[in-house]
């Protein structure tokens, strides 16, 4: 089911009789029509097991279940929003970003520290975003939250992405990513200082990188 942005900051979607997606709570802002919201106890489409692993993992974002017929407007803290297509691949994002998603959508976790080892690990605790992130699968639309407008950036064989850990928002496609330390490199585009890191993607996909470094 399709988003429609209606500015930089809220989308509606337009729900139909059989229909269902999952929003944040607290992210509904106006609908038109017979629509219900129901909390969510049974963690999406990956059913108990990914309810748990969200628990696990510090991903527990309490969701509502949106059902019925008409259209929902949806927004949260004035952030900038992103509405990201899934045509049969995943897309990981942390789970605090998301604001709706498709019901059809398969929703998991995976371990951060799978993807780059120990330096996967230390990306958690350097960029304060849990070890574990959440998982978006099959085909369908996601709307993010970010702060000051989102960039998407291609990954393609040969040509990785370097990414701030604090500018990146999620990522798509058969993508790892690792973080590398670069001493300096804050300090030479006037950020920060001290020990610096970047959070390095390869493969083949796309990253979403938001115009700030503020956390949610």
């Amino acid at each position: 089911m399709p988003f429609r942005e209606i500015n930089s900051k809220m989308v509606e979607a337009t729900l139909a009789p059989g229909q269902k997606l999952f929003s944040q709570r607290g992210a509904m802002l106006a609908y038109r029509g017979e629509v219900s919201f129901t909390p969510n106890i049974q963690g999406g489409q990956g059913g108990v097991a990914s309810m748990i692993g969200r628990r696990v993992a510090g991903e527990a974002t309490p969701l509502m279940t949106v059902e019925g017929a008409g259209t929902v407007m949806f927004g949260h803290g004035g952030h900038h929003i992103q509405v990201i297509n899934l045509s049969g691949d995943t897309l990981y994002v942390e789970a605090d970003r998301l604001l709706a998603f498709d019901g059809t959508l398969q929703q998991g976790t995976m371990f951060m520290g799978s993807q780059g080892g120990v330096m996967g690990m230390v990306r958690g605790q350097v960029t304060g975003q849990g070890l574990f992130t959440t998982t978006l699968k099959g085909h369908g639309a996601v709307a993010v939250m970010a702060h000051g407008g989102v960039i998407e950036l291609p990954i393609t064989p040969g040509r990785d992405v370097h990414v701030d850990p604090q500018a990146y928002v999620a990522h798509h496609g058969d993508v790892r990513n690792k973080l590398s330390t670069a001493v300096g490199w804050r300090d030479m585009v006037g950020r920060g200082s001290g020990e610096a890191f970047q959070l390095e993607l390869s493969g083949n996909g796309a990253v979403y990188v938001q115009a700030s470094e503020e956390k949610l």
